[in-house]
């Protein structure tokens, strides 16, 4: 294709193409945060293709941001992130059952009743929201291109530890500086089925019962009464809609609807998507009639 300007190299007309850089914006490497750097322009910190971050023009940008949010701090202003939601995941013999709601709150009012909180990496690999919704929808849709890449590249499919691990690395790097994130990854490789529990500050780990979420005392509470490894399909699907219509039920920051997948050795399926509002009466006649 021909230049726009033929008397320039394509280089120097893309430069001159491009637009200036906010003043306001520099650019620093997560990694070297805190050590007082800080350098003009706006810098690509690559995540993937063309991903880059323009972070604020301070020195430290964790310490800007911690005086902002921390309560003992004397600045007039404060931020406070308020999130709510629940999520649970589990294993057992048939597999991995995960189970979310849908609600998506700012504060006290109800934002969307319609969320999908629970996020397909690919037919083997789910990830599920929890805390901020715009990062842990950006970092998993990331997490998708790398599960991607890596099949591509190495002829095979990720193993789940490889996924949680490759996005527990790629939140780490700006741990401090706002993310708000607190996700399961659960899916199915070679040594079979796999759950993680990853966040924001760089925790992983491996177990085979989660939930996460401003509910998930309420359905801990459910899943400790009725939780058992050789569960049947039916049972585990039941319980895990249990779980999360519970929490709907007491977390004024949970509801909407109670989203169902299973996962198993031939990849996830979607069970169903059930209104909380049905459901109450459902299990309010079933306890009326047992007692």
């Amino acid at each position: 294709m021909a230049s726009r300007y033929p008397h320039r190299t394509s280089t120097q007309a893309l430069q001159a193409c491009r637009p200036a850089p906010p003043a306001a914006l520099a650019c620093i490497d997560p990694s070297a945060a805190g050590q007082g750097y800080a350098a003009a322009g706006i810098c690509r910190e690559r995540v993937g293709p063309a991903v880059s971050f323009p972070i604020a023009a301070v020195e430290d940008p964790v310490g800007f941001l911690r005086s902002y949010t921390d309560t003992n701090s004397e600045k007039p202003v404060k931020i406070r992130f308020a999130h709510g939601t629940t999520t649970l995941g589990f294993k057992f013999q048939g597999g991995v059952i995960i189970a979310v709601d849908s609600r998506a709150t700012a504060g006290s009012y109800i934002a969307s009743q319609t969320v999908k909180k629970v996020i397909e990496i690919n037919p083997y690999l789910l990830g599920t929201m929890a805390g901020g919704a715009a990062d842990c929808s950006y970092w998993e849709r990331v997490l998708a291109q790398q599960c991607r890449m890596y099949e591509l590249q190495n002829k095979e499919r990720i193993s789940v530890a490889a996924a949680s691990k490759t996005l527990c690395n790629l939140v780490t790097r700006y741990r401090g500086m706002g993310l708000s994130m607190g996700t399961m990854i659960c899916g199915w490789d070679k040594k079979g089925p796999g759950l993680y529990y990853v966040d924001s500050d760089g925790t992983r780990l491996a177990n085979d019962l989660f939930s996460v979420g401003s509910g998930s005392t309420f359905a801990y509470g459910v899943l400790d009464q009725g939780y058992k490894w050789d569960l049947t399909v039916e049972e585990a699907c039941e319980l895990g809609r249990r779980a999360i219509f519970h929490a709907t039920h007491r977390d004024a920051y949970s509801g909407g609807q109670v989203n169902l997948y299973h996962m198993k050795e031939t990849g996830w399926v979607k069970v169903s998507a059930s209104d909380v509002g049905p459901l109450y009466y459902e299990y309010k006649e079933e306890q009326e009639q047992s007692a």
